[in-house]
């Protein structure tokens, strides 16, 4: 918490994040301090100092979220990958866990999501955690980048991001990306599923969850747009909820309006964390 009562929320940005103002803003209007670091890496001195002013600037806040984007110019066979090498850093590493063990939140869209994916926060809850049946996001079917309005349903509630939604619910939400299919293995995928980890699918207009193109636009695996940690602490995820604004995307059928950054908040304040 802030001095001015409000949940503190870090975003953090990298080579190539470009949804950070959009993300910033969205967490602004549920009410939340936002705080922002460029991490810079022209030079090792320059790696050192981000790494020690990130460390403080987690310390401080009550929500990390990676914003969406191209971390390092969206490298070949593995966007992300850049973000996940510093969370693994030890001294942010150290900093991150000691964030979720005092009850705050971790929230990755797109880019962000790649990155929890690929560090291991996703699907496991901490860092570190990544073995050979972890889940990856891989280039889209179509084996180029995707801009469209894609509807997706609510799969679980168990989560402080995930608060007031419905089972089933179903929400029209951007996409951006041109590696957003998630590649799983079944027994894993069972798991989550039990586990109620799985947060958003892709659906058809009628609603059914969907492989078929292009409302599953990158083919993800059993439908997967999103996921939560065991605890629900963690929430990462492809379609840009943040870009939703009033009077924009009014030729858009369906609720536009996804309030994940609304229900942290709430969390947050009730909790004073």
């Amino acid at each position: 918490m802030s001095t001015n009562n409000k949940p503190i929320a870090f975003l953090p940005v990298f080579t190539g994040t470009n949804c950070d103002y959009d993300t910033a803003k969205a967490f602004t209007k549920a009410g939340a301090e936002v705080t922002t670091a460029v991490f810079r890496n022209l030079t090792s001195d320059d790696i050192v100092a981000s790494i020690d002013e990130m460390c403080a600037k987690i310390s401080k806040c009550s929500i990390l979220a990676l914003s969406g984007g191209f971390s390092s110019g969206d490298e070949p066979d593995g966007s992300g990958k850049f973000i996940a090498n510093v969370l693994g850093n030890a001294k942010i590493t150290e900093q991150v866990h000691a964030l979720l063990d005092r009850g705050g939140l971790i929230l990755g869209i797109c880019n962000g999501f790649q990155a929890l994916i690929k560090s291991g926060l996703l699907p496991y809850g901490r860092l570190g955690c990544v073995t050979e049946e972890s889940p990856t996001l891989f280039r889209n079917d179509i084996n180029r980048h995707i801009s469209l309005i894609a509807r997706t349903r609510v799969s679980s509630v168990a989560s402080p991001w995930l608060a007031g939604f419905e089972i089933g619910e179903i929400h029209s939400v951007a996409m951006s990306h041109g590696e957003g299919k998630i590649v799983i293995s079944d027994r894993l995928a069972k798991q989550l599923f039990e586990r109620n980890q799985i947060a958003f699918q892709y659906v058809d207009p009628e609603g059914n969850v969907t492989m078929q193109e292009p409302f599953n636009p990158n083919g993800s695996m059993y439908a997967i747009e999103g996921m939560i940690s065991e605890n629900g602490q963690i929430l990462g995820k492809m379609g840009h909820s943040e870009r939703y604004e009033n009077n924009l995307f009014k030729n858009i059928y369906g609720n536009m309006q996804q309030k994940i950054f609304d229900n942290a908040v709430n969390y947050l304040t009730s909790k004073r964390i």
